[in-house]
């Protein structure tokens, strides 16, 4: 849905309460449409975040898992390397 948003559960450490707010800012904005309400939907869109905020972590709380956590730093290795091949230049190809 949204590429920003990041999964937050199973891994060490745990996911604070900034990345779960960032993701329910994330995840809000796209709903809306809107990177920054009006002043007239300001009041509607921090209820929203604060909502999704809370029961994201409500949810995180309480599943479970017999995976090992995942170690942020090798999840983020990973996706670097996934995203340097995708968008990798191919160097053989002349742009004519």
């Amino acid at each position: 849905m949204c590429r920003n948003i990041k999964t937050l559960f199973n891994f060490e450490p745990p996911a604070t309460d900034e990345e779960i707010r960032a993701s329910a800012i994330q995840y809000v904005r796209k709903l809306s449409g809107s990177t920054k309400p009006s002043k007239a939907n300001e009041a509607a869109f921090e209820h929203a975040v604060d909502a999704i905020t809370d029961i994201t972590r409500d949810l995180i709380d309480a599943l479970v898992t017999t995976a090992p956590a995942k170690d942020r730093d090798t999840e983020v290795a990973k996706a670097r390397a996934r995203a340097q091949k995708r968008f990798a230049v191919d160097s053989g190809r002349s742009k004519a």
